[in-house]
């Protein structure tokens, strides 16, 4: 069960998903979550059994309000403080990290993200849970621009709304979520690299001014720093925080087993690098997924498990930096 024997604790978070008819149940999940040494875990949704099997156990947990209720969440205070009581308030026992209100917002529906993360910041800082950031989680899709990194900026449908959110981040001093994924980067844009993509690169690839960049994975965060900042953000101020990254193992163009360890285990050793623009400061990063979904659409969206839902290994893969 255990991905390595000694995991001490993890440099990575993982997300665990639900989207599966064959899945451990979350006590299971969780025992499996301290053997391999997690120290925080991303779920989807306020999920009951996950919550009651986190309590106690001192791992971190960044939850989700998933998008079908930012309009609730949005239309008023009392809504959004009833959403609080019911599934951060309830679970006192939690250690919640991050609401995360939304999770890769459809464009129509930003109308409600912004209202929704204000009414969720003023119910738990009426809670006295004002340490519970309240942010978003925002798509690979939004970025319109990924190289150079000093050239990244948002989509135009993206800028509609992400000033308003990067400005309630900053006055909240709560970090930008973004799903960042390499593989997909590599396999649509066809001119990419692969060992650019699996960190394996041996030199600069891309070089942006004074900074030099070997991977895509930091490029991209760099690139969402140059876009926060043009719509808005204060330079220095923001964090980006990847709350997903990860590859397929199977179902599609490079997805293999192989890949997978590579790209997995060589992002472990690199966020404690921070990126060109952040050197030195750690990349909070969460890999996706704990299981193989069978629930999800079929391909690779199917494959990017680090455990088969029999909770035996996709593949080795040592989680502790060191």
């Amino acid at each position: 069960m255990a991905l390595n024997n000694n995991a001490g604790a993890a440099s990575v978070g993982v997300c665990y998903g639900t989207s599966g008819d064959n899945l451990p149940p979350a006590s299971t999940v969780v025992g499996m979550l301290r053997e391999n040494g997690f120290t925080v875990v991303r779920l989807y949704w306020p999920d009951p059994s996950a919550l009651a099997a986190l309590a106690g156990t001192g791992i971190k947990v960044v939850v989700g309000a998933p998008n079908d209720v930012l309009p609730e969440l949005a239309s008023s205070e009392s809504a959004a403080a009833a959403w609080v009581r019911q599934n951060i308030q309830a679970h006192p026992q939690v250690t919640f990290r991050y609401v995360v209100v939304g999770n890769e917002v459809p464009v129509p529906q930003t109308e409600h993200l912004v209202p929704a993360m204000e009414n969720v910041h003023a119910a738990l800082a009426a809670a006295g849970l004002r340490h519970v950031k309240v942010t978003t989680s925002i798509s690979q899709g939004t970025i319109a621009v990924h190289l150079p990194p000093s050239a990244g900026e948002f989509t135009e449908e993206a800028r509609s709304f992400m000033g308003y959110v990067v400005s309630f981040l900053e006055r909240t001093r709560a970090p930008l979520l973004a799903n960042l994924y390499p593989y997909f980067v590599y396999t649509l844009a066809g001119d990419i690299d692969m060992s650019f993509a699996l960190f394996t690169s041996e030199g600069t690839v891309v070089q942006d001014g004074e900074y030099g960049y070997q991977n895509m994975l930091e490029a991209t965060v760099d690139a969402v720093y140059a876009a926060v900042e043009k719509v808005g953000g204060t330079p220095g101020r923001a964090r980006v925080v990847v709350s997903e990254t990860g590859w397929p193992t199977a179902g599609g163009a490079a997805a293999t087993v192989e890949n997978a360890m590579t790209y997995n285990q060589n992002l472990v050793r690199h966020v404690w690098k921070g990126t060109p623009r952040r050197p030195g400061r750690k990349l909070e990063a969460y890999v996706f997924a704990m299981f193989n979904e069978n629930l999800k659409e079929a391909g690779v969206e199917q494959n990017w498990g680090l455990f088969y839902p029999n909770m035996d290994r996709v593949y080795p893969i040592t989680f502790n930096a060191s």
